[in-house]
């Protein structure tokens, strides 16, 4: 039996569904597993939702009303609160796994800066090789289809890769739903959802059927690594 650690960081619940959905598909297939989340940063200065606490809808930008950023912090708030009783993740987390599912939010592109410093404070494994082996599959979200989900799920593999980890992905065989033109997430890449420009959408099914399937498909490489041996080397 695998063991799978589901490491996520969630501002607004979207990637915490999501990785909720990895750690069942992982559980379903017999791992033992831990969902963990990567905590936020500690000074509020440092955390993005919180420019929008006191934002007035009447000074509120174009663009910033199409993404409705006034009154987005309750829902920030809301999230937070709902997250409070996953344990925080560790290094010790990440040694004790045999596979590691992701899971972030889109920014610009790439992961946050929460789950980058999170990488960073883990250069031991780096350097002792902590990590080498070990496959890794990658959930993030977005705020429409076209705000880089996929750029995100590709350029987060670069940090991985120097911690070398094995790469698992979201084949077409196994996964229909995302041969589709509805406006859903998911790719060959990873798993992904549509959170909607105001946040306001929660997963679709076919999105967390996928998510769950990662986490199978990640929990069974492990297992299988495992076995093998190769893991133990």
């Amino acid at each position: 039996m695998s063991r799978i650690a589901v490491i996520y960081y969630s501002a607004y619940g979207h990637v915490y569904e999501m990785a909720k959905a990895a750690a069942d598909g992982a559980e379903q297939f017999g791992s033992e597993v831990r969902l963990r989340r990567i905590p936020e940063m500690e000074a509020e200065s440092n955390r993005t939702p919180f420019q929008d606490k006191f934002k007035k809808r009447e000074s509120e930008s174009k663009l910033g009303h199409h993404f409705q950023t006034v009154g987005r912090f309750e829902k920030y708030e809301r999230s937070l609160a709902q997250q409070e009783e996953v344990p925080i993740a560790t290094n010790a987390d990440l040694r004790w796994a045999d596979g590691i599912v992701w899971g972030f939010p889109t920014y610009y592109g790439f992961m946050p800066s929460q789950v980058k410093l999170f990488l960073e404070f883990a250069s031991d494994l780096c350097a002792d090789g902590g990590l080498e082996g070990k496959p890794a599959g990658l959930i993030t979200s977005s705020g429409s289809i076209h705000t880089g989900q996929e750029a995100a799920i590709l350029t987060s593999m670069v940090p991985l890769f120097h911690f070398g980890m094995i790469m698992v992905g979201l084949p077409y065989s196994e996964n229909p739903e995302y041969l589709t033109a509805d406006g859903i997430g998911c790719s060959p890449y990873g798993a992904s959802t549509v959170a909607g420009p105001d946040s306001s959408r929660t997963p679709d099914e076919r999105e967390l059927v996928m998510a769950g399937r990662l986490g199978r498909r990640v929990a069974a490489v492990a297992s299988a690594l495992a076995t093998s041996g190769f893991l133990n080397k």
